[in-house]
């Protein structure tokens, strides 16, 4: 599976100060889920989990535990984390094992790929791709 979902209003919370930390405890919720993960990663506004879905939890379910506990546990790493919130909706896209290492190059090279788009802009191009319909009144908070 290839989540992804944003900060609440896309507030950049995901500072270099805490961003390899986040990635590290979202893998390690994923991986207490049994939901292996393959990558994580993101930018300042966004994250992306590459994971294999366990049989045994729902893909809401496997949303909800990793933003639950993730967004309590960045409250506690300091005074300019307290009002971090993630945005109530995600995207979450069953991939071909074949393209596994395209998704992984993907995921590591956010930093370069946001330097030229947006996370808005990157989502409209995933809905596309996965030929998803949606309104934007209901996507973004």
């Amino acid at each position: 599976m290839h989540i992804t979902f944003s900060t609440k209003n896309r507030y950049p919370f995901i500072d270099k100060r805490i961003k390899e930390e986040l990635f590290s405890y979202l893998g390690g919720i994923c991986k207490n889920l049994e939901c292996n993960p393959l990558i994580v990663g993101g930018h300042k506004d966004h994250v992306h989990i590459l994971c294999l879905l366990s049989r045994k939890i729902a893909l809401m379910k496997l949303i909800e535990e990793l933003k639950t506990h993730s967004s309590k546990w960045i409250k506690t790493k300091g005074q300019s984390y307290q009002k971090f919130y993630w945005q109530n909706g995600y995207g979450g896209f069953s991939i071909h094992l074949g393209q596994v290492d395209v998704l992984k190059d993907y995921i590591s090279t956010q930093e370069e790929h946001h330097k030229e788009l947006s996370f808005q802009d990157e989502y409209r191009v995933l809905l596309k791709e996965y030929d998803i319909d949606y309104d934007e009144r209901y996507v973004w908070d």
